[in-house]
């Protein structure tokens, strides 16, 4: 078991009407409020009318930046900083999924540097301090409303880059199932996928001795067979919504790699899916959907196979006495079978990728960003596990 700093401050708010402590909130962090959020649904459910007015009733003025994309742009992040430089803005409220709020971070960061905000993400030592953060969730998926992370898109150089501050954790987040309750059958079975795919990166790993946290990844990966489905095909089952929002979190939040030496850690799938979503603008976890169940077959060696073994056994039930082989490889099929049944993508194809020449260039910025990891991946493994993806 590896040592381990474990540092996570976001209040949460969690269950129906939560929403009501969104100003006591603010107040606590600032006086003015950036309001971040995406297309537009919030205003259809809402979400939107019940924070505004919130804030009207409270006095906390707001400016807003709507229209943040569903891989967020950097563009975006100018955009917010400016705001917040023009109107002295010290809160950032990002409302949605993880886009959003992955914006409102970047923003937050943004507006403490003095320079252009993408130097952050290709440098991230430069992010010393951010703008306070608080978030409203709307969908269960990247865990941003419990976590420091924020991934940005640059088109023009076609990076999707990830980066990770302590400043940059959200203070408080509203979690309330209720709000998710509206997401289309394809999103929530993505976020799905997004929420196994942190899980599963963690969970493979080389470090020893980790019962602590296989024991806890195995029960959210439980949880995420148990009530994906469910959320699914009925999606206003508070019980089915309530747990996946709270799986979300606690997938990302650190609880699943605290004992995980980071030395021997990469997020090796996410890596990849980077790419793919920076040159084709792909759902992140229809990306993950595809590449983890060929990415599983690719590294299963002597070497993993017990690991697969144990994932199978515990996770799936499989039977124990089996062959080792069997189980990783009944394991494998599972993994995939559970993804077919929620609806989503197993080809690239099916999203409409129909050859391989970016291939080589994807993969290249993959291992820009991740070597080391349960496998470690060389640009070649790369573009053979994006082949096997077709």
């Amino acid at each position: 078991m590896h040592n381990f700093n474990y540092y996570v401050p976001t209040d949460i708010f969690f269950g129906k009407g939560q929403i009501s402590q969104l100003p006591a909130q603010i107040k606590k962090y600032g006086s003015s409020v950036l309001l971040v959020y995406g297309g537009g649904s919030i205003k259809k459910t809402g979400i939107y009318d019940t924070i505004v007015n919130q804030m009207k009733e409270n006095g906390i003025p707001f400016q807003e930046l709507s229209g943040v994309e569903p891989n967020p742009r950097i563009q975006s992040v100018y955009a917010g900083v400016k705001l917040c430089r023009e109107h002295g803005i010290d809160v950032v409220l990002g409302v949605g999924g993880g886009s959003s709020i992955d914006c409102a971070k970047a923003i937050a960061a943004g507006v403490k540097y003095d320079g252009d905000a993408w130097d952050l993400f290709k440098n991230p030592s430069l992010i010393q301090d951010a703008l306070p953060v608080l978030s409203v969730l709307t969908i269960s998926a990247t865990g941003s409303e419990m976590d420091g992370f924020s991934v940005v898109t640059n088109l023009e150089t076609k990076d999707k880059i990830g980066v990770c501050a302590n400043c940059m954790i959200p203070k408080a987040s509203i979690l309330d199932p209720t709000y998710t309750y509206t997401v289309p059958k394809f999103q929530t079975a993505s976020g799905i996928a997004d929420i196994m795919s942190h899980i599963l990166e963690t969970y493979f790993n080389t470090t020893e001795e980790t019962f602590i946290s296989d024991r806890i990844s195995e029960g959210l990966l439980k949880a995420c067979l148990k009530y994906g489905k469910t959320a699914v095909e009925d999606p206003t089952n508070y019980e089915a919504r309530a747990n996946l929002m709270w799986c979300s979190s606690l997938a990302i939040n650190g609880i699943t790699k605290a004992s995980v030496d980071f030395s021997n850690f990469s997020w090796t799938c996410h890596a990849i899916e980077h790419p793919l979503s920076a040159f084709y603008d792909v759902t992140h976890g229809a990306g993950l959907a595809i590449l983890t169940p060929n990415w599983m077959e690719y590294v299963l060696s002597d070497k993993t196979v017990d690991k697969f073994a144990e994932y199978g056994i515990n996770v799936f039930g499989i039977d124990a006495a089996k062959d080792r082989y069997d189980i990783a490889k009944e394991a494998i099929a599972k993994t995939k079978e559970f993804l077919v049944s929620l609806g989503l993508p197993m080809s690239l194809k099916d999203l409409g990728i129909a050859d391989e020449s970016n291939f080589e260039a994807m993969a290249e910025k993959a291992v820009a960003r991740t070597s080391i990891g349960f496998v470690s991946l060389n640009k070649e493994d790369v573009v053979q596990i994006l082949k096997m993806c077709m």
